[in-house]
């Protein structure tokens, strides 16, 4: 009897630790953000030799210089091109990474290139080898549609905003290693929900531009709210902001509604006039018509990126004492 009471009761006993050793390591499993960093295969490279198979840019949202390489977010193409030269055709440009969907940034220290990954809720880690790109770490689960990513050269760190859930992902680089980890993540519980494109650090602050009503200049430390500047609903769906000499410069994709008749740049020496609606209305140094994006700043230059209208995509020009000159267009 004795016998068939202990056979039936290891076993028993056996599924009951099988089953407390299962809840130890969900309570205490690392939290989703931790755990999704590591390395990725190696056939995520690309060889040196891929380059663009494209003619022209579908809806590039970002044009940088990290290092001595030039980049461009091929955003619609879902690719990111890399060249030693704004003069080369587009297609001499090579292939950094086509494992992205709708990608919109790039940023890098030197060593490692983080890439949003929008549509797929990721940041990608690139690291350059032998004159191509390997994917070699990513990070999944980054709210909701990352959207831009900076390196800021000042704290050594970069930020990755997650553009409908007002969560800031910090990424740190380990020291003498190109290994990335994910520092913390802070937020604005009221930006959770709406749809923000782009932020701009100024030192110690950072400034969210409008997605339906208001800037939000914060602190970086903690996103706590220093200062909001309402806007008119026609600017309300702003793109990113820039200062640029005594102006702050904004690229607007839509008004409140959503509606890209209303993309435009503008600039005000003053964020407080934006609430009256006095700024200057500078697209007619461009083109207009379409809808500018981001814009960036390298080589003495700025840049700007455009959407809609068909073969004008890049631009190049010059801020000369609050002057717009050499306006170019690239590509």
């Amino acid at each position: 009897m004795k016998k068939k009471i202990l056979s039936f009761l290891l076993p028993l006993l056996f599924l009951l630790l099988l089953s407390t050793a299962g809840i130890f390591l969900f309570l205490f499993r690392d939290p989703p953000f931790l755990r999704a960093s590591g390395p990725v295969p190696v056939s995520a490279a690309r060889p040196a030799e891929a380059v663009n198979p494209y003619a022209s840019l579908s809806v590039p949202s970002c044009i940088t210089r990290i290092g001595t390489d030039y980049f461009i977010v091929d955003t619609y193409h879902d690719q990111i091109l890399f060249s030693d030269s704004l003069s080369r055709p587009l297609n001499e440009w090579q292939v950094a990474t086509d494992q992205i969907t709708r990608g919109h940034t790039i940023a890098g220290d030197g060593t490692v290139y983080l890439a949003d990954d929008t549509e797929n809720d990721r940041i990608l880690i690139l690291e350059k080898k032998d004159g191509s790109f390997l994917l070699t770490q990513e990070f999944t689960g980054i709210g909701t549609r990352p959207h831009y990513v900076v390196y800021d050269e000042r704290t050594k760190r970069f930020y990755a905003y997650s553009s409908m859930t007002g969560e800031l992902y910090v990424f740190r680089r380990q020291r003498n290693s190109s290994r990335v980890v994910l520092e913390d993540v802070r937020s604005i519980e009221k930006l959770n929900g709406v749809y923000v494109r782009s932020f701009t650090i100024m030192g110690d602050e950072i400034c969210f531009v409008s997605g339906n009503s208001s800037i939000i200049r914060a602190r970086l430390k903690d996103l706590s709210i220093l200062e909001e500047y309402p806007v008119t609903p026609e600017i309300a769906g702003m793109v990113q902001l820039e200062k640029i000499q005594d102006y702050y410069y904004i690229t607007v994709s839509t008004d409140a509604a959503g509606s890209q008749d209303y993309a435009t740049i503008l600039r005000t020496k003053d964020l407080h006039s934006l609430a009256a609606g006095e700024y200057e209305d500078i697209y007619s140094c461009f083109v207009g018509g379409g809808t500018p994006y981001y814009m960036g700043n390298f080589d003495g230059h700025y840049y700007l990126t455009e959407h809609r209208i068909p073969g004008c995509s890049i631009w190049q020009f010059d801020v000369i004492e609050n002057e717009i000159r050499n306006v170019t267009l690239l590509y």
